[in-house]
C-alpha cells in the first residue's frame, strides 16, 4: 500500500505532525513537494496539506482515510525546500505547512471552496423527508434545491447569518442527501485595484445623500469628493474621507457609485539599460574582494561581513563575486532590507547582467511574482534580487548569497513563521556549501560580534570610493531653538543650509522616521488626548485629509473642532513628515518638496516612479521615513537633516541605541555621494549624549565597543536568546491569567530533571509595549537562554500545551525568539 506523509494547512502548532493518508490507485506517482486536499477530522472538512513524503508499507492496523485530489502537476517544493520546512518548524514555533507556504509566491496559494448539490437520484420532496423535523436541514435542502449545480458554503452561510449550517450539512451528507466537491482555485493574475466614479450625474448624485447627510456622513463625503475629483482609487477614497468598504458597497447598491476593477501595471524590469563596462575595484576594493571570492571557491560553507562606510562601494565587490559565481556556473541571492532599494539595484545589476537578473518582492503583482519565481525554479535567471522572502527563492547550484545592510530590523518577519532572513540565508549557504556575505556600514552588534570572534570572516573598507570625504555633520541643539522662540521642526542652522543648498541647484534629503503631521493632539485645559477605540495608543493627526487615524489597526475619525471631554482648544504636539512638509512650504514658498511614506506610495506612484522623478527632475527637498535612509544613490544630494535624532533613542528596548544609531549613519551617508562635499545635520534635545556624538563622527566602533559591554552586562543578544511567549485575550484578565499560569508551570518544568542543566532567567509576566492591539490585550512571557535546542523543545512544548488547554478558548498563544518590535 503507497502511504504520503502530508503536512496539512488545518494542523495548528499544538497538533501539526505528518498525517498517514493512502494514496489512490488513480493517484500514482505521487512525489514529495505536491500539494493535495485530503478529508480532516471528524466532519472530514476538506483542507489542502504538503506530500512530505512516500513510502510502500503493509496494510496499516487502524483504517486511513484516502487523498481526494493532487493540486501540483509537478512538486512546488524539492527535497531542500522540505527540509527547510522542517528546519523552521522546530528553530520559529509553527507548523510545517506554514513555513512551506512563506517559500511560494502568493499566486500559487490555493483557496478552497465547498460546494453541496443534491445526490444523484435524490428529488426535493424525498430530501425534505428525509430532513425530517429538523428546521436547519430543511432549510438547506431548500437553499441546496434552488441553485443549479449546487450551492457554495459560503452562500449557506450567509443565508444563515448568525446560526451555524455545520452540523445540519454535515448530518444530511452522513444521509446520503447532500453530496460534497471541493474546488480549488489559484490566485496568479495582474494586480488589480478597485476604482470608484459616479453612477450619476454630480449634481444629482449629491441631492440623493444631501437628505440624510447628517446620519449618513460617510456616504456624503464619499459622493462630495467624487464630485470634485471625478473618479479615484478605493483606498485614496477611503483614506480621504474615512470611509469603509462597507459604505462604498452601500452607495454601489443604491445605484449611487460605480465599483470597478482596472489593472495595475508594473514591471519587475527596469527601462531598457545600457550595458555596463568593466568593475574597476581600487585596492581597498581589491583585497576584500579576493578574500571573499577565496571563501567562495572553497568546496565548504562560509560566512563573511564586509564592513564598509557609506559610499566605500561594496556594490561593486558583490558584483564582482557575482561575475566570478556565473563564470563558475553558480548562481547568486542579493537580498535588500526595502522595497524602495530594488529598483536601483535591479537598473545596476540589469546593467551587468542582464536577462538573468530575477526580481521578487511582496509589490509585485502575483502574476508578475510567479512568473519571475518560475524564472529562478528554471535556471534561466541566475540572479536574485529581492526583500525578506527572496530567501526562499527555488535558484540552482547556489554559491553566494548577499545580505546588503544586514542589520535592518526587516530582515525579521513579524507574521507566522517568523523567520529571520540572515539565518534562513545561514542554513541554505550550509546546505549548498556557499558564501553567505554580510554587508553594512553598520552592522548589527550580533553580527560584528560574531566577526571579531572568529565565528565569521571580516572585511572592511575604511574609505568612500575614489577617496570622497565623508559628510561633515553638525548638531542643532533643539533646546536652543525653543528657547530663541522656534517652535518649528526646522531649526535655524537647517533652514540656512537648506537656503545655501536651493540657491546652488543641489539637492535635499531630511529624514524623520514618523509619518503623519503630529503623532498626537491634546486639549490645551484639561490635558486630554484622542486614543484609539482599539488599541491603546494615541491617534496621530494626518493634516492631508484632517483625520485622526491610528498607525497599529487603522481606526480613522474626523478631527474634532474642540476637545469632547471640556470644549477647549486642542493643540498638536511633536512632529511627522506631513508636519515637515508643511513647514518646508511655508518657509521656501514656490520650492518643490517630495514627501516619501507609506500614505504617499500607492500602485500609481511607486516608490521607483517618486526616486525616479526625484533624481531625474532635481526635485530640491525629499522628506522622508526609513525607506529613503538606506542604499540610495544620487550625486546630486550634498544636504541631509535628520529632523528628530532623539525619536527612537529613548524607549525600553535594549536595542534603541543600535537602531537609531544605524538610521543616522545610514542617512547622513546618503550626502556627498558624487562630486560635490556632503554636510548632514542633526536635530537633537541632547547633543551631549554619547551616542548622538559617535554617530555625528561616523564612529561605529566606538559606539559597538559601548554597547556591546552592555549586552554583556543585560545577558542580552548575542550572549543570550531571549524567547517570548506571547498571550492574547479579548478581556486582559483572561490573557493576565493564563501568562500567570504559564509562568508558574515553566517554573516547575525548570525545577525538573529534564531541564536541570537548562540555564536561564524568567521574566514576566509583563504588558506587551502597546498592551491593546485591535481588541485584544497581550501579556508576555521572556525566557533568557542560550538558543539551544533543549530551550526551544521547552518553549515548543508549553505552546503546545497552551493551545491544547480547553479552558484557553479565545487565547491565543505564541512564541517568538529575539523578536525586533514589541
Amino acid at each position: 500500500m503507497t502511504i504520503a506523509k502530508i503536512a496539512l494547512s488545518a494542523a495548528t502548532f499544538a497538533i501539526d505532525r505528518p498525517y498517514d493518508y493512502i494514496v489512490p490507485s488513480e493517484l500514482e506517482g505521487m512525489v514529495p513537494g505536491v500539494r493535495v486536499i485530503v478529508p480532516f477530522g471528524p466532519g472530514n472538512v476538506r483542507t489542502d496539506g504538503l506530500v512530505l513524503a512516500v513510502e510502500e508499507t503493509p496494510p496499516p492496523d487502524k483504517p486511513l482515510k484516502s487523498i481526494l485530489t493532487r493540486l501540483d502537476e509537478e512538486p512546488v517544493l524539492d527535497e531542500e525546500g522540505i527540509r527547510l520546512a522542517i528546519w523552521m518548524r522546530e528553530r520559529w514555533f509553527c507548523t510545517v505547512y506554514e513555513a512551506a507556504r512563506a517559500m511560494l509566491p502568493a499566486g500559487l496559494y490555493y483557496a478552497l471552496q465547498d460546494c453541496y448539490q443534491l445526490s444523484d437520484g435524490v428529488e426535493k420532496e424525498a430530501a425534505l423527508a428525509a430532513a425530517g423535523r429538523s428546521r436547519h436541514e430543511r432549510q438547506v435542502v431548500e437553499l441546496v434545491s434552488q441553485q443549479v449545480g449546487g450551492m457554495e458554503v459560503g452562500l449557506i452561510r450567509e443565508a444563515f447569518g448568525t446560526k451555524d449550517p455545520g452540523p445540519a450539512l454535515r448530518s444530511l451528507e452522513s444521509k446520503g442527501i447532500l453530496t460534497r466537491t471541493t474546488s480549488a482555485s489559484r490566485g496568479v493574475g495582474d494586480k488589480r485595484e478597485k476604482w470608484i466614479s459616479l453612477a450619476l450625474p454630480p449634481e444629482e448624485a449629491l441631492a440623493q445623500v444631501a437628505a440624510k447627510r447628517k446620519t449618513g456622513p460617510l456616504r456624503y463625503a464619499v459622493v462630495e469628493l467624487l464630485a470634485g475629483i471625478g473618479e479615484g482609487s478605493a483606498k485614496e477614497i477611503c483614506y480621504f474621507t474615512g470611509a469603509a468598504n462597507a459604505t462604498l458597497r452601500s452607495l454601489e447598491k443604491s445605484g449611487l457609485i460605480l465599483i470597478e476593477e482596472r489593472e495595475v501595471f508594473r514591471t519587475p524590469t527596469p527601462r531598457s539599460v545600457p550595458a555596463a563596462g568593466p568593475i574597476v575595484l581600487n585596492s581597498e576594493q581589491e583585497e576584500a574582494f579576493r578574500g571573499l571570492h577565496t571563501l567562495a571557491a572553497q568546496d565548504s560553507a562560509a560566512v563573511a561581513l564586509l564592513y564598509g562606510v557609506t559610499g566605500s562601494g561594496k556594490t561593486q565587490v558583490y558584483l564582482r563575486l557575482i561575475q566570478e559565481q556565473l563564470k563558475t556556473g553558480r548562481t547568486a541571492l542579493v537580498l535588500v532590507p526595502e522595497i524602495a532599494l530594488t529598483p536601483q539595484l535591479m537598473a545596476i545589476f540589469t546593467a551587468h547582467f542582464g536577462e538573468e537578473v530575477a526580481v521578487l518582492h511582496s509589490s509585485l503583482p502575483a502574476g508578475e511574482r510567479y512568473d519571475e519565481w518560475k524564472r529562478a525554479r528554471s535556471g534561466k535567471a541566475k540572479v536574485v534580487i529581492g526583500t525578506r522572502s527572496a530567501v526562499f527563492a527555488p535558484i540552482r547550484d547556489l554559491g553566494l548569497i548577499i545580505l546588503d545592510e544586514e542589520q535592518e530590523g526587516s530582515y525579521k518577519s513579524e507574521n507566522v513563521p517568523r523567520y529571520h532572513a540572515r539565518d534562513v540565508a545561514k542554513f541554505r549557504a550550509q546546505r549548498c556549501k556557499a558564501l553567505l556575505v554580510l554587508g553594512s556600514a553598520t552592522p548589527s552588534v550580533e553580527t560584528m560580534y560574531h566577526a571579531k570572534t572568529g565565528d565569521y570572516h571580516l572585511f572592511t573598507l575604511k574609505h568612500r570610493y575614489n577617496e570622497r570625504m565623508l559628510p561633515q555633520v553638525f548638531l542643532a541643539d533643539m533646546k536652543e531653538e525653543l528657547r530663541a522662540g522656534n517652535p518649528s521642526p526646522l531649526s535655524l542652522p537647517l533652514i540656512q543650509a537648506l537656503e545655501e543648498n536651493i540657491s546652488r541647484g543641489e539637492q535635499s534629503i531630511l529624514f524623520l522616521n514618523r509619518r503623519g503631521s503630529s503623532p498626537m493632539a491634546t486639549c490645551v485645559q484639561c490635558g486630554q488626548t484622542p486614543t484609539c477605540p482599539r488599541c491603546s495608543a494615541y491617534l496621530t493627526y494626518h493634516s492631508v485629509n484632517r483625520r485622526l487615524m491610528c498607525h497599529h489597526c487603522g481606526h480613522s475619525e474626523p478631527l474634532p473642532d474642540a476637545c469632547p471631554e471640556c470644549g477647549g482648544a486642542l493643540e498638536f504636539v511633536g512632529a511627522g513628515t506631513q508636519r515637515v512638509e508643511e513647514a518646508l512650504h511655508e518657509r521656501f514658498p514656490g520650492v518643490e518638496v517630495m514627501r516619501m511614506d507609506a500614505d504617499t506610495i500607492t500602485a500609481s506612484r511607486s516608490h521607483e516612479k517618486l526616486l525616479a522623478r526625484f533624481r531625474e527632475e532635481k526635485i530640491p527637498i525629499l522628506v522622508g521615513t526609513q525607506m529613503v535612509a538606506k542604499g540610495l544613490d544620487f550625486e546630486n544630494v550634498t544636504l541631509v537633516g535628520v529632523i528628530s535624532a532623539d525619536q527612537g533613542l529613548y524607549i525600553d528596548d535594549y536595542r534603541a541605541g543600535e537602531r537609531t544609531f544605524s538610521l543616522i549613519t545610514q542617512v547622513v551617508g546618503r550626502a556627498g555621494r558624487g562630486s560635490k562635499e556632503g554636510r548632514a545635520i542633526i536635530q537633537t534635545f541632547t547633543p551631549e549624549n554619547d551616542l548622538i556624538l559617535a554617530a555625528a563622527r561616523q564612529d561605529y566602533d566606538h559606539f559597538y565597543e559601548q554597547e556591546i559591554g552592555l549586552r554583556r552586562l543585560r545577558a542580552c543578544p548575542p550572549f543570550a536568546s531571549l524567547f517570548v511567549v506571547t498571550v492574547s485575550a479579548p478581556e486582559e484578565h483572561q490573557a493576565l491569567r493564563v501568562c500567570a499560569f504559564l509562568r508558574n508551570t515553566l517554573l516547575g518544568w525548570l525545577g525538573s530533571e529534564a531541564y536541570r542543566d537548562l540555564s536561564c532567567q524568567v521574566l514576566g509576566p509583563a504588558p506587551a509595549a502597546i498592551t491593546k492591539l485591535n481588541n485584544r490585550f497581550r501579556y508576555r512571557l521572556t525566557l533568557m537562554a542560550q538558543n539551544t535546542r533543549s530551550a526551544r523543545t521547552l518553549v515548543a512544548h508549553l505552546v503546545r500545551c497552551a493551545q491544547a488547554d480547553k479552558n484557553n478558548r479565545g487565547v491565543s498563544v505564541t512564541a517568538d525568539v529575539d523578536p525586533m518590535n514589541g
